[in-house]
Order: C-alpha cells, then structure tokens, then sequence
C-alpha cells in the first residue's frame, strides 16, 4: 500500500484571507462571547476533568495513521486548539485562528470514537465543534465547505440545486422506472401519506439512480410515501460543521415544516449518517427541541422493517462476499450497527466482519464535514486513514470483495482510500444491493 506525498503548507484562501483581515482585539471578544454566551456547565466539566493521559489517543485514526505523532491526537488537538484559548483568556494571534480552524476542521471527523476511550467520557467532538464556531464568527473557515454552508443559505440544499431541477429530476427519475414497473410513480405533494422520503444534495445532482432505486423499492413494498416538490427535501446540513449554527437552524427548520405541512406521519432519510445526525440530533435541539416534531428513521431502519415484515422478499441472495463498515453518525451515533447486519445477512450469502466492527470500528476520515473542505486537503485524509486502508485490506485477505458503505460521506471517503491504497473493492449503499437482489415484478 503507497504512501500519498504530505503537503507540508496548504494555502487555503478561506483560512488566508480570513485570518488577514482580524485583529487581536476582535479575537478575543469573539473567543470570550463565544465561550461566555454559548457554553457552559458541560465545557467547564470537560477541561476541570480531563487528566491529560492519552488514553484517547489510540481511539484516534489520525494519531495511529500518523505512526503515534501527539500532535494528531485527541488531546493533542485540544491543547493546541480550545485549551490555548481559554489559557490565554482569547488573546490569541491571527495566525493561532487559522491553524485551529485548520486543525478542528480537517484532522478531526467528530467521530466520537476517543470518548468511548476516555476515563471520563469527555466528548471531544463537541470542543472541537466549539473551535469551528469561533472560527466561523471570525470568518475563518476552510473556503470549500464554507461555499458548500453558501449553498445552503441560497438554495437550502448543498449543491446549489435550483428550484426546478429538483422536481425535473424527480420527474426523469420516475420515467426511467416506468420502463420497469409502468404504474411506478413518484408522488409529490402527497398530503397524509405514511412516509416522506428525503435525500442529500448530491443525489439528484450526482447519484440520481438511488432514487430511481428508492422509488422501485417504496412502489414494490407498498409503502404510502411522497417527496416534496420544493425546498425542505434536503436533509444534508454541512452548516452544522462550520459552525454556522444559524444557517443550520434554517435549514432544520425547513425539513421539518416540509414535512408538518405534508403531515406525514414519519421522515425516512437515505444512507447518509452526517444528514441523519444534524436531523434527529443537533439541528432540533438548536431549535430549541428536545426532540424532532415528526419521527425520523434511518435508512436502515426502514430496510430493516420491511425486510422483517415481508414487504420485499430476496429472490436471490447477493453471492460475492461483502464486509460491512459501521458509520460513526449511525452506529455510535444512533446504535444500528445490530439492525445493519441483519439487513446485510438477509440480502447477501456472506458477510466477513473486519476488525474491530460496529461501535469500535474507524471512522472513514470523510464525515464531520472533513471530505467537505475539499481538493487541498485529499492528501492529508488519504494519509490520516492509513489504518482503515489495514483494516480493509484485512477483510479483503479473508475473502470479501465487496464493501457496504451505508453513507455518503462514507462511501465517497472510503472510494478514496480504496483508490490510492490499491485494495481492490466494489464499494456499494445497501440500497444497491436491496435493489439487485429483491423481488420485483415481471
């Protein structure tokens, strides 16, 4: 397995100019207005309790796929990040910003992997989500992801999907499956149905053909679904990751009223694990709450229902060999990893566990907004998954040929590292294989 080459210094001009045009004095105010107004008990827990062990630092990939450099370790981030700013009461340099925008934003996932490490269970995650904060009301914020919260600001989807793309490719969609099941329909609108279906932005932009998939699926179990013909059907949020909490607020907001006002009785999302979290998560509790007004179900969760009720029979069982990897927003975020294997073991003759699996398994070094901050730093997370690329080359050596990644940042992330360490796997969304293997009609 090759090694990319490491890119010392990179120039992000999102970082660059951001960090040109503070002052000293704006940082501090910032910092301290941030800290003051913003957090509260649980921070104040985390940095009186923390003991400076270490014992995080082998929860963490970039720290192992980095041969043990502290530097990339949990704490090691803190301290070179939020720790610094409460040491030093926010006077801190403009240089010190954007070096903890670069490190909270591209060498962590938000994984959530040290805490389960830790003695005390602090959530690093949640101070390096602090840090991206600051940075953002500094204006100090990777350019990439920052253009993706843009988009999510004008078109309240993240990849600038206009208006009447959506329903055109929601139209496109539905013709294609009426060459399969002609009385197939996508309906839009629907009022009172069971189920409203959301998506991220990139699947009618990039990935039109898991809708096309998601509406033969819904047609042949019989469920009473619909999709919203305007804004509010995407539920991606990579706001949620820069730290523009407001923008966040927005969108959350616009998912949920969608679906109030369809009055749908539940949101089944696609395989996307970052989505899912901003949805049941972080977004409802920035709106103030305590949980989502309409109940939302994972993907997974919704194969697994219908697959146990009968809804889809397997015609055939999938005959390569697969491994499955465990997203950290869905498993150790929300405890499917039980229900994905059984969904696994229903469609597919073999699954070959890699190790370690479910809540212990490794993040794939592109979710908590990290694949989102673009080009200049492919390198970087190439490098800092090193020991995922191990784990599945593992897996691989034991017979599995296909690997099931059952989200978006995931299966983007992990194509990446299946690419350049030369590892040979067919990566698939269980909707691939759900699809291929089901029952349909003649």
């Amino acid at each position: 397995m090759g090694e990319p080459a490491e890119i010392n210094e990179i120039k992000d001009k999102g970082l660059e100019i951001g960090a040109e045009r503070l002052t000293e004095d704006k940082i501090e105010k910032t910092i301290n207005s941030v800290l003051k107004g913003e957090t509260g008990a649980r921070l104040k827990a985390y940095v009186d309790t923390c003991i400076h062990c270490g014992l995080c630092s082998e929860a963490c990939h970039y720290y192992l796929s980095r041969d043990n450099d502290p530097h990339f370790s949990p704490v090691g981030k803190v301290k070179q990040t939020i720790w610094e700013m409460l040491k030093k009461k926010g006077k801190v340099s403009p240089e010190f910003i954007k070096k903890a925008s670069e490190i909270a934003s591209t060498e962590c996932n938000l994984c959530r992997r040290c805490a389960m490490y830790c003695p005390f269970g602090i959530d690093i995650a949640y101070m390096m989500l602090i840090v991206r904060r600051i940075c953002h009301m500094l204006g100090v914020t990777p350019l990439y992801i920052q253009d993706t919260a843009h988009s999510h600001s004008v078109t309240m989807n993240q990849m600038w999907v206009k208006g009447d793309e959506w329903p055109d490719t929601l139209q496109w969609q539905e013709e294609e499956a009426q060459a399969e099941i002609p009385t197939l329909r996508i309906p839009l609108e629907k009022e009172g149905a069971d189920v409203m279906y959301s998506v991220i932005g990139p699947e009618p932009k990039f990935q039109a053909q898991l809708i096309y998939q998601a509406a033969v699926i819904m047609n042949v179990a019989g469920i009473d679904w619909t999709m919203p013909a305007s804004s509010g059907w995407d539920n991606s949020d990579m706001a949620m990751y820069t730290g523009d909490n407001e923008i966040m607020g927005r969108v959350k907001r616009a998912h949920f009223e969608t679906a109030a006002r369809l009055k749908v009785k539940k949101i089944v999302m696609g395989e996307c694990g970052h989505a899912f979290r901003s949805v049941y998560d972080v977004g409802n509790r920035w709106l103030g709450w305590r949980i989502p007004p309409v109940e939302v179900v994972h993907a997974i969760e919704f194969y697994h229902d219908i697959l146990k009720e009968g809804r889809i029979k397997i015609s055939k069982k999938f005959e390569t060999p697969v491994t499955l990897h465990d997203p950290c927003n869905i498993v150790r975020g929300r405890g499917l990893h039980e229900m994905s294997r059984y969904v696994t073991r229903e469609m597919c003759e073999e699954l070959i566990e890699m190790h370690p699996n479910r809540e212990h398994n490794y993040c794939c070094c592109a979710g908590g907004g990290v694949i989102n901050c673009g080009p200049p730093y492919k390198n970087k997370r190439i490098m800092s998954n090193r020991v995922k690329a191990e784990q599945l080359f593992a897996a691989k050596a034991k017979g599995a040929k296909v690997l099931i990644a059952p989200c978006h940042n995931c299966h983007s992330g992990l194509e990446d590292i299946n690419h350049h360490y030369g590892l040979g796997l067919e990566i698939k969304f269980l909707m691939d294989i759900l699809y291929e293997v089901m029952d349909k009609p003649e």
